[in-house]
């Protein structure tokens, strides 16, 4: 089985958080400084200087929320992947399962199997979960 998404979307979560708190330090910081009574060429520079933090900061804050959109995009496609290989080795196993019925009924009544029962009943599948069952190729399948 592939990544666990519970824990991916946790971290999604975590980086959009994150992403929050770094964007609310950047105000507060540029307000803190705003409020400061010190005035002069001096004070001005400090503020300057803040604001120009501020926004590296706010560049990081979207630079986070950018990861957890990706994050989240690829979480989404790893779940529709996982989704696909259960249908198509519950599919497998349910046609791999008729095939040996249809062989033990052929057996009793002492007649041969068909090509596609043959190559069913020769079937070694992927491991549960593997993303090989997405290239299985099976009559039927």
């Amino acid at each position: 089985m592939y990544g666990d998404t519970a824990a991916g979307r946790k971290r999604v979560a975590q980086l959009r958080e994150q992403g929050g708190d770094i964007r609310a330090l950047a105000t507060r910081l540029v307000s803190q400084s705003e409020a400061v009574p010190w005035h002069g060429k001096a004070a001005e520079a400090m503020r300057e200087r803040i604001k120009e933090r501020a926004a590296h900061l706010r560049t990081a804050a979207a630079h986070h929320e950018t990861a957890a959109d990706s994050l989240a995009r690829h979480l989404a496609e790893v779940d529709t992947h996982k989704e696909a290989i259960d249908v198509r080795a519950h599919k497998a196993t349910s046609l791999v399962e008729d095939a040996r019925t249809r062989a033990a009924h052929a057996e009793a009544r002492d007649t041969a199997t068909d090509e596609s029962d043959a190559a069913l009943l020769s079937f070694d599948p992927p491991p549960a979960g593997h993303k090989d069952w997405l290239t299985v190729t099976l009559p039927g399948l």
